[in-house]
C-alpha cells in the first residue's frame, strides 16, 4: 500500500474517532504523535496529547451530539491528507465564545451547523498536526406569519 493510501486510512480513523459520533479520547493516544498540534478554527492551539484530549472532551461536552463527517473523498499528498468536513451539534454545555458566532450562554440549546476543511499532517503513522477550520451557522428559529 502506498504512503498516501496508508495516510488516508489513518486520517479516516482519526476523523471518525475525534470528530465523529460516537467519539473516543483514546484516539489521541492511538493515532496522535506525542507532541501533536491541534489548531481548530480560531480557538487557542493545543499542543501535546493531554491538551488535545482536554479539548476533545471539552468540545464534545459543549456540543453533546457533535458529529462531523467527510463531505467528499480525502486527498493525500506526501505527509498531508486534506478533506472537507460537514456536521453539527446542539449547544447543551458550558458557555461558549467564538469569534464567528459570538457568545452562547450555558445550555443555550442552539443547534449549530458546521462546514469546513481538515488538513492532517501524518508522519510515521501518527498525526503530528490537525488544522481544522470551520464556518459555523446557527439554525434560525422558524416563525409563523399571522394570517391577515
Amino acid at each position: 500500500m502506498s504512503k498516501e493510501r496508508e495516510n488516508i486510512v489513518i486520517a479516516r480513523r482519526w476523523l471518525k474517532g475525534f470528530w465523529g459520533n460516537p467519539w473516543t479520547p483514546t484516539i489521541v493516544d492511538d493515532l496522535g504523535a506525542h507532541d501533536i498540534l491541534l489548531q481548530f478554527s480560531l480557538q487557542t492551539p493545543q499542543r501535546g496529547r493531554d491538551e488535545v484530549k482536554k479539548f476533545l472532551v471539552g468540545i464534545h461536552a459543549t456540543f453533546h451530539d457533535l458529529d462531523f463527517y467527510s463531505a467528499a473523498n480525502l486527498e493525500a499528498e506526501g505527509d498531508y491528507v486534506v478533506g472537507p468536513l460537514e456536521g453539527g451539534g446542539t449547544h447543551t454545555g458550558p458557555a461558549f465564545t467564538d469569534l464567528f458566532i459570538g457568545f452562547l450562554p450555558a445550555h443555550s440549546g442552539r443547534k449549530m451547523h458546521f462546514v469546513g476543511k481538515s488538513v492532517l499532517r501524518i508522519k510515521d503513522g501518527k498525526i503530528v498536526e490537525d488544522m481544522t477550520r470551520m464556518r459555523w451557522a446557527m439554525e434560525q428559529p422558524h416563525f409563523r406569519r399571522a394570517v391577515a
